[in-house]
């Protein structure tokens, strides 16, 4: 999620990752360990407020993890829950996401 007018100033379908707010991945068998591991590195490194990782090919189990406060190239987890349980988001979305309905495999 970027601001509007980070949406109306780029051409095209590109926005850099520093403009964003939350980006949100979803992982699957292929991808999982870029997903929790280059991509995670390169979002904090852009300076990404917020990285929501939704995990169902975790080792222990699917589980979502939010993380946040980027510092060079690493995120500190703000929460983590597993798939059926609600996460909160914080401002500037200030929702709770019930992940009730996400298929645990």
């Amino acid at each position: 999620m970027a601001p509007r007018e980070v949406l109306r100033a780029e051409a095209g379908n590109y926005i850099p990752a520093a403009a964003a707010e939350l980006i949100v991945e979803i992982t699957s068998k292929s991808n999982a360990t870029n997903e929790r591991i280059k991509k995670a590195a390169g979002y904090a490194q852009a300076g990404v407020p917020l990285y929501l990782l939704i995990d169902g090919c975790a080792p222990g189990g699917p589980t979502i993890t939010l993380y946040g406060e980027p510092k060079d190239n690493v995120f500190r987890v703000l929460r983590a829950c597993k798939f059926g349980d609600a996460i909160d988001l914080p401002q500037p979305f200030g929702f709770t996401l019930d992940t009730g309905e996400f298929p645990a495999k």
